[in-house]
């Protein structure tokens, strides 16, 4: 879409909004954003689109996504804010906030009418949520712009504000420093002063300033200067009073400005009772407490204590109940009883409004702690009742007594139930007796009908009892009574409070959510939150109702919060990671049900962590990244397994492992080697995971639907995974275990598992079109039934574009194109995005010969990586390239050019060759491709798997098919005949490839190629022959030069060799290989010659020019000892500065008058003056140690030690030298020790010598082989896990794989020698399993052969891996892995005697001329 149709569209989708078409600018909008998903104008329509259209959720993430793209537009902020406004959810109201500042911020310099609107609509916000700082911050940004007179209304507001919040315990500095300073700049605005204002205003001041103890000063600086300027006034003698309690003075003048204050007479009054005069107290502080306006309860307590003094327990006890001092009660209580006072504690028990009181006060168990006696509490109640036989209330406390007093209590009818039913009898209107009843007949008796009415009667009587009503509309909903319930609810919420009646609220929402009204449940547990916002539950309930009403966003915000207050809870963090994993956020949902599972084994929680595994598996997949994706399903195996184990009654559990055990059969059957638990795979249980194949794999699949099937024989969706399983299995190139798993029984099930499906729910269009896919497949091929299966489907969901496509494959198959024509149509108007219907439209494109097709397929590589588009379209683009007449025409420039049709074509094929690795067409078009791109290094691999993959009869038979006019035909049929073994006939095909040839330089390729296979046939004068008529060519090719050459070497003809060298060398200069191989020649032809000085001084003039070459290094080190001169002394230059020689060179100070190896590698880099320090002294490190390396192994321990001993005194901070002399060191202590172990000193210095040398890889593998001398495995272990570590930092892939083959070697040695335990045993296959994701390394495959072979020498597993080691072409194993493959393939079976398999075993080694395994197996023969 270009920039002119997306202007088109916005406009578009403008006036849709403007014309209220919601749906339609929609539309428009996300036309728009197929082609351009950051144009910040869509997202804006989206969101005052979904807005209108009662979509908030996606308005909000549409103008986020507006906000991210421009943070300073205003459109999306104001669309945020208005969204929000509108919106009751309390998430959108929590987010409001931070929209608002947005628009401040932004409003400030455009707009400040609107910015102070923004500002005030969050004052309010602010001043609600009691954040009273926050909306101080905000007046202040007011006062530039008001006058003297709204500035002081202003600083009226922030009093009033602030003064709000000085009861709050976490109210910091800053807020009471804003709250004074608003009164003292209120007061001097002032005027007149005095005056009533003002007056007011001080009032507040000083009330202010009271309720700060750290400001006290300023308060009575306050008080004292009000009292100046309003004599009359009381209120500052007061605060006075109140804060200095032993200020007799200001007691005094208040009495006499007020003689009616309560305030002066309880002040006299405690000073009464401190000194003593309890008579003058008790007069004073009754007055004081009468005169008090509000309940004093200091006056009162002070009362009471002066009324105890003066032994009147009944007045002080009375007092006690007016300010609930529940202590001194007792301690009156206790003094009466201890005097036998009962009649006393029978008349103030008999007082029924004290007496409810003082026990709703008073827990029973705190009484019978502080009495320590139960005895006299019960004697008491029981002494009061037979005094006042008619009084309820003294029934009602001895029953209440008797149901606190325990389990025994309550069910003995004689006791709680007797007395509370004769406090009922006595006065039916105590509502808190029909509580208790009711807990009677609900806990004792189970009586659910009386306890209810027992309920409604108590919350009849007392609307407040929330115990009562809770309890009986929960009775009311267990009966399914739901009209009464509701009754009840409707009525305590009519009359509630905002912030009250929770369990209303909560109870109700319930309800409403159990219905299915979730609009209804949110409003009410939204109330029921603003009661108790600390409730976790109640949190859950409303993220529960978010998520039924698909708020997705707002119910994780709720289990959020949840979680946050109740960590332990595990059902908020499962809540969350479903909602992400319905929303398709699969990685954070794993995160989460791990948290879980790492807690307990939550069945929930591994079922959904095995559904998101396997979902990424699914994706990765679809990718082509098959190694991530198997491990990802074998995770989600493991993980089902374990849900499984705990509940294998769950048929869905057994399906999911059946989904993820079938997942394999997409990925290349190179990578799907994966770990089942044993138990599942059919095998003892007290053995390790086994690793299965992709077959294996399937089976298991199959016998988990088997199982969900027995548990829930009549759901038709499992017939049909079963039946997609079987189908899965038979599309296998080779079945597992004989006839009973061939191709056609397995299609066979599949199709009769499918039938099933559809005889019990033949309404399911997916049955359908399975069933029409497998009736079409090789094997059955009834396309009958297959067209008749697509066209049901149809009928059953029209807009069925899977069925639409399998019905135009099946025309297509059957070549009728106008029908498969029409139905691809059909497919591609019903979901453009499906890849296989425009697949289906290339093949047709490319069938009927149309311009159209190389398009078609590039379009299916954008739309998805499917293995036919991607094949199809790099076709094409090969077709396109061989074909070099066209390159001046616009289609090329489109297709190949303007499209870059080779990069796609190579990145999508690459993918292809990772999935389908046994197609020798696609690994020749990968490397065409990479030819075209210079990438000669993955060209040159991709022919090569090319060639291992490579079917040469069929491509012979392929080839003779074509007319064979082309050169590039001609070649690939002559290189097919000689990898078939035809060599005669490889060589007519080169004839007739020669006289078709254009240029000089094709016909010197072809010569050279018939050349070298005449001299295989052993016609060497032809050879040579042909080798001089392509060098006498106008354009010699080196190729032919360097086979002329070796062609001389080789048959000892120096003249040859040496003409051919001189032509060679003449090519120009060289790099990389070609120095090797011209150096290797050069220095092949000096020692035929008999020059072997020249030999020596011709590959150290190679190392000199190329000294970072290490093969060039290696030929030396090979060619000094063999051609170096017995009687030639190599004496070191020394400089005439010996001291700069010793600091720079310390190689050319050693030895000056010995010879051998190990010297001429130490001057060879002293020599090198020019060298770079740092790269020269790893030069020096690197050929000391192949020096010291040589000396130890030939047994020369001293001379090693004196080398090392000898750089180090000119250099003695070399690490490398240093390392050098501990290994030696080393190694002398081992063999003066006589391989005793060494003491803890020893290794420690080993350690530290190693740690000085951090990023030597070398160091860590010695370190750890000296560790497995001694024994000590867990540190050898550790060694190797820093070398990895170290190689993966350094990028190193060599030293990886060695690193982890060492250590797969080092754990391998415990399990052949049959150390008991698991560990070894891991640690192989975490080590052979990380080497082969890295590579296809021979060696780990071994290591995985041998580990079976230890732990399951006879199984099938064992054979079937030893073979794949011993059956492969000679030139892709080494030949030790071969022989050892082969020698435990032999003992495993002679151990099985399967004379077959050994005779084919034996008919092998004789064919590659394995005399060993031969006389192994003579041995055996013979032993037996």
């Amino acid at each position: 879409m270009s920039s002119k149709e997306v202007k088109t569209a916005l406009k578009s989708a403008r006036e849709a909004i403007k014309n209220k078409e919601f749906k339609e600018a929609l539309k428009h909008c996300k036309a728009v954003l197929k082609l351009e998903k950051n144009n910040y104008n869509a997202w804006v329509f989206i969101g005052l689109a979904a807005s209108e259209l009662d979509q908030p959720d996606q308005a909000q993430t549409a103008y986020k996504k507006a906000v991210e793209l421009e943070p300073e537009q205003l459109l999306a902020w104001q669309g945020l804010a208005n969204l929000y406004e509108k919106t009751d959810q309390w998430d959108f109201k929590v987010e409001l906030p931070t929209v608002y500042q947005k628009l401040v911020e932004l409003y400030a310099s455009s707009d400040k009418n609107k910015c102070y609107e923004m500002i005030k609509k969050l004052s309010e916000i602010y001043q609600s949520d009691k954040e009273y700082l926050k909306v101080c911050n905000l007046k202040l940004k007011e006062e530039e712009a008001v006058d003297k007179k709204e500035l002081l209304q202003l600083w009226q507001q922030m009093t009033q504000l602030l003064s709000d919040c000085l009861n709050e315990e976490d109210q910091d500095n800053e807020t009471r420093q804003h709250l004074i300073t608003a009164f003292e700049k209120s007061m001097v605005l002032m005027h007149p002063v005095p005056g009533e204002d003002h007056k007011k205003v001080s009032m507040d001041y000083i009330k202010c300033l009271s309720k700060l103890p750290q400001e006290e000063a300023k308060m009575k600086k306050a008080c004292e200067s009000m009292l100046s300027l309003y004599p009359k006034q009381s209120y500052p003698l007061e605060v006075l009073c109140v804060q200095n309690e032993r200020a007799v003075s200001c007691f005094s003048r208040l009495q006499d400005l007020d003689p009616n204050s309560g305030l002066s007479h309880l002040g006299l009054g405690t000073k009464a009772l401190r000194e003593g005069r309890y008579k003058d107290a008790i007069k004073d502080l009754a007055q004081g407490t009468s005169f008090c306006k509000m309940s004093s309860s200091t006056g009162w307590c002070s009362l009471a204590e002066a009324q105890f003094k003066m032994q009147k327990y009944l007045d002080s006890a009375t007092s006690c109940s007016q300010g609930m001092f529940s202590l001194l009660y007792i301690t009156i209580v206790i003094q009466m009883a201890s005097q036998h006072k009962y009649l006393y504690l029978v008349f103030f028990v008999g007082q029924s409004d004290q007496a409810l009181k003082v026990g709703n006060l008073l827990p029973t168990d705190f009484c019978l702690e502080l009495l320590n006696s139960l005895a006299l509490l019960l004697f008491s109640f029981l002494k009061a009742t037979s005094q006042s036989p008619g009084c309820a209330e003294y029934y009602f406390l001895l029953g209440q007594l008797y149901w606190d007093m325990g389990e025994e209590t309550r069910k003995d009818r004689s006791k709680a139930h007797t007395h509370l039913l004769k406090a009922a009898k006595l006065d039916p209107y105590l509502g808190c007796v029909f509580r208790y009843l009711g807990h009677y007949y609900r806990e004792v008796v189970k009586d659910l009908g009386r306890a209810r009415g027992c309920y409604k009667k108590a919350f009849e009587l007392d609307n407040d009892d929330e115990v009562s009503g809770a309890a009986s509309v929960d009775l009311s909903m267990e009966q399914d009574d739901m009209d009464t319930a509701l009754a009840i609810l409707q009525s305590v919420i009519e009359k509630a409070t905002p912030g009250s009646a929770k369990w209303a609220w909560m109870r109700r929402g319930l309800y409403y959510l159990k219905i299915g009204e979730h609009q209804q449940a949110t409003a009410d547990l939204q109330a029921a939150l603003r009661a108790d916002p600390e409730d976790w539950v109640c949190w859950e309930c409303l993220g529960e109702a978010y998520l039924n009403r698909r708020s997705f966003t707002a119910a994780l915000k709720a289990f959020g919060k949840a979680h946050q207050l109740q960590p332990s809870s595990i059902y908020s963090v499962y809540q969350a990671a479903a909602i992400k994993q319905t929303l398709g956020k699969f990685k954070e949902a794993v995160a989460e049900y791990l948290q879980i599972t790492a807690q307990q084994d939550y069945v929930p929680a591994l079922k959904g962590l095995g559904e998101c595994q396997l979902s990424l598996a699914k994706s990765l997949m679809e990718d082509c990244r098959d190694g991530g994706a198997i491990d990802l399903i074998q995770q989600a195996i493991q993980n089902l397994f374990r849900a499984v184990e705990l509940r294998p009654d769950l048929s869905c559990l057994w399906k999911l492992l059946g989904d993820t055990c079938t997942a394999v059969s997409s990925v290349s059957p190179n990578r799907a080697q994966v770990l089942v638990p044993a138990l599942l795979a059919g095998l003892d249980p007290n053995t390790q995971s086994q690793a299965l194949n992709q077959a294996q794999t399937l089976k298991v699949g199959e016998r988990c639907y088997v199982r969900a099937l027995k548990l829930m024989s009549e759901v038709p969706s499992l017939w049909y995974d079963l039946g997609l399983n079987y189908y899965r299995q038979s599309r296998l190139t080779f079945p597992t275990e004989g006839d009973q798993n061939s191709p056609s029984l397995l299609l066979e099930k599949s199709l009769q598992c499918l039938k099933k499906a559809i005889m019990m729910d033949s309404g399911n269009y997916s049955y359908w079109s399975a069933l029409g896919v497998i009736s079409m497949s090789k094997g059955l091929e009834n396309f009958a039934l297959a067209q008749h299966c697509f066209i049901k489907s149809i009928q059953v969901e029209p807009n069925n574009v899977v069925a639409w496509t399998n019905l135009g494959t099946l025309y297509l198959k059957k070549d009728n194109i106008e029908l498969a024509h029409e139905a691809f149509k059909i497919a591609q108007s019903l979901e453009p995005l499906y890849v296989n219907c425009w697949i289906g439209q290339a093949l047709i494109a490319e069938r009927v010969g149309s311009y159209d097709t190389m398009d078609l397929f590039r379009h299916t590589t954008e739309l998805n990586t499917h293995m036919e588009g991607v094949k199809g379209y790099a076709f094409w683009v090969c077709s396109t390239l061989l074909d070099k007449s066209n390159r001046d025409s616009e289609l090329y420039r489109y297709n190949i050019v303007q499209m870059n049709a080779i990069s796609a074509a190579q990145v999508a094929l690459s993918k292809y060759t990772e999935r389908i690795q046994s197609d020798p067409d696609a690994f020749i078009m990968l490397g065409y491709l990479n030819e075209h791109l210079q990438l000669k290094r993955q060209a040159l691999q991709a022919y090569q798997r090319c060639l291992t993959s490579g079917q040469w009869d069929e491509a012979v038979h392929v080839y003779n098919s074509t007319p064979l006019q082309e050169l590039s035909d001609l070649t690939g049929l002559a290189l097919a005949y000689c990898k078939a073994g035809l060599i005669p006939e490889s060589i007519s095909a080169y004839e007739r490839a020669l006289a078709v040839a254009s240029s000089e330089k094709e016909k010197a390729y072809i010569l050279t190629a018939q050349a070298l296979l005449q001299h295989r046939q052993g016609n060497l004068d032809l050879a040579k022959t042909l080798l001089f008529k392509c060098s006498m060519l106008k354009e010699p090719i080196s190729e032919s030069l360097l086979c002329l050459c070796a062609l001389g070497l080789v048959h000892s003809d120096a003249t040859l060799a040496s003409a051919a060298l001189t032509e060679l060398l003449k090519q120009g200069t060289a790099s990389g290989k070609v120095v090797e191989q011209r150096c290797l020649l050069t220095c092949a032809l000096l020692a035929l010659q008999g020059n072997y000085s020249a030999v020596q001084r011709e590959a150290s003039r190679a190392v000199h020019s190329n000294p970072g070459n290490p093969s060039l290094w290696a030929l030396l080190s090979r060619l000094v000892p063999q051609y170096y001169p017995r009687k030639a002394n190599v004496r070191l230059h020394t400089h005439t500065n010996i001291n700069h020689t010793s600091n720079t060179n310390p190689g050319k100070l050693l030895y000056p008058h010995t010879q051998g190896l190990e010297q001429t590698l130490m001057s060879m880099v002293s020599e090198k003056g020019e060298i770079e320090r740092p790269l020269a002294q790893t030069l020096e490190g690197w050929v000391l140690q192949q020096a010291v390396s040589g000396l130890m192994l030939g047994g020369q321990l001293e001379q090693a030690e004196a080398l090392c001993s000898q750089v180090l005194n000119v250099s003695p901070e070399h690490p490398a030298v240093l390392l050098s002399l501990t290994q030696v060191q080393f190694q002398r202590l081992l063999v003066t020790s006589g391989g005793t172990v060494l003491p803890d000193s020893v290794l420690e210095q080993l350690n530290k010598a190693v740690m000085v040398n951090p990023t030597n890889i070398g160091a860590w593998h010695w370190l750890a082989e000296v560790y497995r001398s001694q024994g000590l495995l867990v540190q050898a272990v550790m060694a190797y896990r820093q070398s990895l570590q170290l190689a993966s930092q350094l990028s190193m892939h060599s030293s990886q794989v060695a690193s982890l083959l060492r250590l797969a070697l080092l754990a391998l040695k415990p399990c052949m020698a049959g150390v008991p335990g698991k560990d070894w045993i891991d640690l192989v296959l975490e080590a052979t399993t990380e080497v082969l994701k890295l590579g296809s390394s021979p060696m780990a495959l071994l290591f995985q052969a041998l580990l079976q072979y230890v732990t399951k020498m006879a199984a099938r597993e064992t054979r079937r891996l030893l073979e794949r080691l011993v059956y492969v072409p000679s030139q892709e194993f080494p030949v030790t892995v071969v022989q050892v493959a082969s020698w435990y393939l032999l003992r495993h079976l002679h151990a099985k005697d399967d004379q077959e398999l050994l005779n084919v075993l034996l008919q092998h080694a004789k064919k590659h001329g394995d005399q060993r395994l031969l006389k192994f197996h003579s041995h055996f023969a013979s032993s037996s």
